[in-house]
């Protein structure tokens, strides 16, 4: 077992050839995280609930899989965690919010159903923004997750908790959501990965919402094989998701290794050149990474789609319209019990018409159309930002408002699209700098297949955070 090197630094892939060789156990794996865990945990505040005795009893349950001969798939005795907006059996599931604060699911969400049948070991629950919308806060049943690249600014939002354990090596795979960016954001801003599936792909049965028709599901990772093998587990159809899509599950992991010859890569650099938000060195590692492409066969060139401010209007009607429907009784009746930012984003939704939701809804038909006829008709993907900045201190976030732009994601909940989020430098802060590559409709193998080759060649992803194992207050 010596010859693995410390455990968390396993990919999945490489744990999982370990545990079929016999190099190592699942209860191996998961006391090592749990250890990690007990170590970090306290500077990043990722967890909000550890389920220790039950990971135990699921890695022995694992590894006498393992020895009985069956074995039930990738993720078999490797440890996860979930953002606290998936329902599980039993166990809390917060939103992290006061009203939810005692709440124990009687079901398993269909995402945690398909990890358990797949021999997954849950580690506990990690962070989020409260219902996945207000956040970084401090007024909230557990502190905001901080970024283990500097715990002095934060993760981003608000798939918080999952980017910082994985980040920080307490895990390899943690699920988080995206509705806005919520799973692209938290991997640009803590140097992950992250994928956000086409709308329908994953089942969101059993999470809680934040806005029905904008919400996904996917994982956080250290590398874009891992979230491969992840997807794997956990696409799939399910009749009892209004939003799930009968369609095949593909090998996700196929194309890995291939170079890029043939493809055709369109850079939206004239979608984000005139934003305020954007820094001379964001701007510099996206040139660099559309470079990178290109010397790697890809044919790359620049493309033009509708303005963002278009795509940003329209996501935000129909997100504030939907999650205030979703909260309008808690608002009216128990406004106190949500923490500042939560409540003035949800209360917003309040001033939104009937009239303005269908514009939304129509204009949404057409920006989709125009990228799926326009840009993603003659490309076979996109390269755009996912932030155009390093995370900001949290000493930026006021009393009263939540300052942290710079993230370019909303467009790509819109159209429904796959978006991949991958680290492509790092700042003069060493903060980390990241980049999405968008892919048509369900063809998140192309959109991972260009990923792999990128990370493999660039050797970003190589780079982790220096970590000094020493507590300190949250």
């Amino acid at each position: 077992m010596s010859t693995l090197g410390p455990l968390h630094e396993l990919s999945i892939a490489e744990a999982g050839r370990a545990l079929r060789s016999g190099q190592v156990t699942s209860r191996n794996l998961t006391e090592a995280a749990l250890a990690r865990i007990d170590a970090l945990d306290p500077m990043f505040n990722a967890f909000v609930l550890i389920t220790r005795e039950r990971a135990i009893v699921e890695a022995e349950r694992a590894d006498a899989s393992f020895a009985s001969g069956v074995d039930a798939g990738p993720l078999q005795g490797v440890p996860y965690a979930l953002k606290d907006i998936y329902a599980t059996a039993g166990v809390r599931t917060t939103c992290h919010s006061n009203l939810l604060r005692d709440n124990v699911p009687e079901n398993d969400c269909a995402v945690q159903e398909k990890l358990a049948a797949g021999g997954g070991v849950l580690l506990g629950k990690v962070g989020t923004f409260e219902f996945a919308i207000g956040g970084p806060s401090f007024d909230l049943p557990f502190p905001p997750a901080r970024n283990p690249w500097n715990p002095d600014h934060f993760t981003g939002g608000s798939s918080s908790g999952s980017a910082a354990a994985v980040a920080s090596g307490m895990l390899r795979m943690a699920m988080g959501s995206d509705t806005g960016g919520s799973i692209r954001g938290p991997a640009a801003l803590c140097g992950v990965v992250g994928l956000k599936p086409t709308y329908g792909r994953v089942s969101r049965r059993g999470v809680f919402p934040l806005a029905y028709s904008l919400d996904h599901c996917g994982p956080l990772t250290w590398s874009v094989e891992d979230t491969a093998l992840t997807m794997q587990v956990i696409a799939g159809y399910d009749s009892q998701d209004p939003a799930s899509v009968d369609v095949p599950v593909p090998d996700f992991k196929a194309a890995l290794g291939r170079n890029l010859d043939g493809v055709r890569i369109g850079y939206t650099r004239k979608f984000f050149i005139d934003n305020p938000f954007l820094t001379a060195e964001s701007l510099k590692a996206l040139d660099a990474a559309a470079e990178q492409m290109a010397a790697l066969g890809a044919a790359v060139d620049e493309v033009d789609i509708s303005s963002y401010e278009l795509f940003d209007a329209c996501a935000q009607v129909i997100m504030f319209a939907e999650a205030f429907a979703i909260h309008e009784a808690d608002l009216k009746t128990r406004p106190y019990a949500y923490g500042r930012y939560g409540y003035q984003r949800l209360v917003s939704g309040a001033v939104l018409s009937a009239a303005d939701l269908v514009q939304a809804q129509r204009l949404r038909r057409e920006l989709t159309a125009a990228l799926n006829d326009g840009a993603l008709y003659t490309h076979d993907a996109l390269l755009a930002p996912s932030g155009l900045a390093t995370a900001a201190p949290f000493s930026d976030f006021g009393k009263d408002a939540a300052r942290w732009g710079g993230m370019l994601t909303n467009p790509f909940n819109v159209t429904g699209s796959p978006a991949l989020a991958l680290p492509i430098g790092f700042g003069a802060n060493g903060l980390p700098l990241g980049a999405q590559i968008v892919g048509r409709p369900f063809d998140e193998p192309l959109v991972l297949r260009i990923g792999a080759a990128y990370e493999a060649a660039a050797g970003v992803s190589l780079r982790r955070p220096r970590i000094v194992e020493t507590a300190q207050p949250s």
